[in-house]
Formats: structure tokens, C-alpha cells, sequence
């Protein structure tokens, strides 16, 4: 299906938007004012990830609108929860969410222009790449009612920053400004305030115009890093990267180093 522009939305107050801008497929955050995590924005997100896996683009930005990334969660949805069977239903729907978007065989890229608390968070470390704003914060604050995140941030925080930053992060439940998280290797890069949202696209337009057949390998071979280390990679590199044979862009690159020299191929994803 070839998309340009998609919304849906319950009330005019909860809203997920799906635009195409050349190979980059824009996901957009838009439920006013805190952007929380509700259950009928639950079905917005997985819906639109439905959409992007139906029609697999070239590279993935994930953002928001708003005067913040998000607030957190709307507390009233773990208020109704009845029975710890009923919260664990609950919680496997939400941790399906980062689950897909790690899963999608292309880059994504989260940009964060400011605060970001609990699962918007946690989608962002589900990203391959984080970009934040200067003025951007960032939380996992479900102490504050008892509860620990469960849409995978604190593993994927402790990939990232190891076991002790996480276990800071969580059990505080302080805000850690972008400057700071870059420092332990959980933002990848902090960018100014002014033109954040045209770099972050530019950002994902340039991973998007590269091998992403190339780059879903290393996606592939990270996985194995992160399931069991070293060993558990080497074990599958080989295969991963010669499958690139295969493709247009590794033959076409190939071709292009040795008649143009270094950095002169384009690549279409084939």
C-alpha cells in the first residue's frame, strides 16, 4: 500500500499520526495535553504499527507533538485493573508495543524534544537510535505509585547503561536531563532546541538513503549480542552478512567502490 498521510482517533483528544515522507515513515504522538498512555491510545499505536509492517519503509522516526513527549501514563488505567491476572494481560499488551517496533527490520529513530516519563521512554530505548532535544528530560517514575515499568525500560536502560544506572533510574524516579543520559550512553546524540524536529527527520532520511538491508543485519547480529554476548553473535555473523549477497545493494556497492572509489553508491533497499 503506498501511504502518504493516516489518523485515526477516538474524541478529537487521542490521535497517532502515520505520514510518509519520502522512504522515512513519520510516526507522530498527538493526544493533547500530556500525550498519556491510555487504552484507546494503545490501539492507536498498535494499529499504526500494523500499517508499518503491512508496508515496510526504509527507515522509522517515532515523535511526538506537544509541549511534552509525554506525561506518563493515565493512572486511572491501572486503577481498573481488578486482579493481578487482569494487570498482567494489561502489561503484555503494552510491552507488545516496543517488542514490534524493535522488531522492525529497518532503522527507527526516536527524537524527543522534551520531557519524556514512563512508556514513551520505553518505546524510545526499544529505538535503534535516540535523539533528544537540549531542554529534553527523561523518567521512569512509576515508584511514585508502587509499581516498576513494564514495557521492557529498565532491561533495555540497563543494555544500555548497565545494571547499576538502571537500578538509579528506576528506584528514584528522578528526571535525568539529555546531557546527562548522553553521558552514559543512553542518548545517542543531544541536538539544539531550535531545529530539532527538521534534524531528527534528516537524521532518519540519511538512515533511511543507506543500506537497510545492510543495516537490519547488524540489527540481526546485535540481537544474538544481546541474548548471549560474544559467542552467541559470532555464531550467526557469518551467515547474517553473507545472506547480503543476495541483494542489489551489496552487489551494486560492491561495483560502485571498484569502477567510482569509496562512498559514491546509492542503494534502494533491494
Amino acid at each position: 500500500m503506498a501511504w502518504s498521510r493516516w489518523r485515526r482517533g477516538w474524541e478529537c483528544d487521542v490521535g497517532v499520526e502515520l505520514e510518509r515522507v519520502g522512504a522515512v515513515a513519520v510516526v507522530t504522538v498527538d493526544s493533547p495535553p500530556l500525550n498519556l498512555y491510555t487504552a484507546a491510545l494503545q490501539d492507536e499505536i498498535a494499529a499504526v504499527l500494523t500499517e508499518v509492517e503491512r508496508d515496510l519503509p526504509r527507515a522509522v522516526l517515532l515523535q511526538a507533538r506537544g509541549k511534552v513527549v509525554t506525561g506518563g501514563v493515565d493512572v486511572s488505567l491501572f486503577d481498573a485493573q481488578g486482579s493481578r491476572e487482569q494487570a498482567q494481560r494489561l502489561f503484555d499488551e503494552m510491552l507488545d508495543l516496543p517488542e514490534r517496533i524493535a522488531a522492525l527490520p529497518c532503522p527507527t529513530v526516536f527524537a524527543a524534544h522534551a520531557l519524556c516519563l514512563t512508556w514513551g521512554f520505553e518505546i524510545a530505548v526499544a529505538c535503534d537510535i535516540l535523539l533528544a532535544a537540549e531542554r529534553a528530560k527523561f523518567g521512569l517514575v512509576e515508584n511514585v505509585i508502587g509499581l516498576t515499568p513494564t514495557m521492557g525500560g529498565t532491561q533495555r536502560l540497563a543494555a544500555r547503561a548497565g545494571v547499576g544506572r538502571a537500578k538509579e533510574f528506576v528506584m528514584t524516579g528522578d528526571r535525568y536531563p539529555a546531557a546527562e543520559l548522553e553521558r552514559w550512553g543512553v542518548v545517542n546524540r543531544v541536538l539544539p532546541d531550535e531545529g530539532f524536529a527538521g534534524a531528527a527527520l534528516a537524521y532518519a532520511e540519511r538512515l533511511a538513503d543507506g543500506p537497510t538491508k545492510a543495516h537490519a543485519a547488524t540489527k540481526e547480529v546485535l540481537r544474538h549480542y544481546e541474548a548471549g554476548g560474544v559467542a552467541e553473535a559470532n555464531a550467526h555473523v557469518t551467515r547474517i552478512a553473507s545472506a547480503l549477497f543476495d541483494t542489489e545493494d551489496l552487489r551494486g556497492g560492491v561495483r560502485s567502490f571498484l569502477t567510482d572509489g569509496p562512498g559514491k553508491a546509492t542503494f534502494s533497499g533491494r
